[in-house]
């Protein structure tokens, strides 16, 4: 797909989401839905979920510190050539 024909469906686009609307009743209550999604809940707790939160927070933290590690992946095709090419970007540390 060229560059030319990916402006020209960008300009064939028309937005379809109730924050676009000219009625403002109807954008007010697509921000209340979408602001009572995001806002944390008044519930408490349960321990199951404080325990959850703590364990990934020590995964994570477990996993920052290991040192980088190379993976070396060889996949031939039936004819004896590659068959997959990966290219991941280079992580700095």
């Amino acid at each position: 797909m060229s560059d030319t024909s990916s402006l020209s469906e960008l300009a064939r686009f028309i937005g379809q989401s109730a924050l676009s609307s000219e009625d403002a009743g109807v954008r007010r209550r697509a921000v209340n839905a979408i602001t009572s999604r995001i806002q944390p809940s008044s519930q408490r707790r349960g321990v199951s979920e404080l325990l959850a939160t703590v364990l990934a927070l020590s995964a994570r933290t477990r996993r920052m510190i290991l040192p980088p590690v190379a993976i070396e992946l060889d996949v031939f095709s039936p004819a004896g050539g590659r068959a997959v090419r990966v290219r991941l970007p280079a992580r700095e540390l």
